[in-house]
């Protein structure tokens, strides 16, 4: 068999080639990520009061936002904010229940760009009227002018929520 000219080049450059990527393929391509790594932790919570419920939608995503109180000890919780986002066939937390004597086990992902005040969270920032919060059965009532300092908020999903368990409420508690 013969080869012309042409496919001759040709042969020669393919052989290259492939010799050229045997040779120098064998290391693996480097990157920087340019964001930290999403990372969720576990969260205690009872949930004191909805602050906002978006009209479910048929096709996207839809949140419910509550203020919340993380157990950290026994005797010792703290105000949270949560964005709970899900889909149109997955069930609103408030419909799970909105009892604050249950405490919801969830994971969690901290989002600092949605840390909002108490205030903030019952003012209406079209028109600046004031919205009240649909408490939960037995939470303590929230004192929105004695809270000055951003609650930190978390992000969670049904695909996240563990469980919710039947605890005893503990000595009243005022936020």
């Amino acid at each position: 068999m013969k080869l012309n000219c042409s496919q001759l080049r040709s042969v020669v450059a393919n052989l290259v080639m492939v010799s050229l990527c045997a040779v120098g393929g064998t290391s693996p391509a480097k990157a920087d990520l340019h964001w930290p790594p999403t990372r969720k932790i576990n969260l205690r919570i009872r949930l004191i009061a909805l602050a906002e419920s978006d009209p479910r939608s048929s096709f996207f995503a839809t949140q419910e936002v509550f203020v919340a109180a993380q157990q950290l000890t026994e005797n010792e919780s703290r105000l949270l904010k949560l964005v709970y986002s899900f889909l149109p066939y997955q069930p609103r937390l408030s419909e799970v229940g909105l009892d604050y004597s249950l405490v919801h086990e969830i994971h969690a992902v901290r989002d600092p760009d949605c840390d909002e005040t108490l205030a903030a969270m019952t003012t209406d920032q079209r028109d600046r009227a004031h919205v009240d919060l649909k408490y939960s059965l037995d939470s303590p009532a929230l004192n929105v002018q004695r809270r000055h300092s951003p609650l930190p908020c978390y992000s969670t999903t049904p695909e996240d929520y563990s469980r919710a368990v039947h605890e005893t409420i503990g000595p009243e508690t005022e936020f």
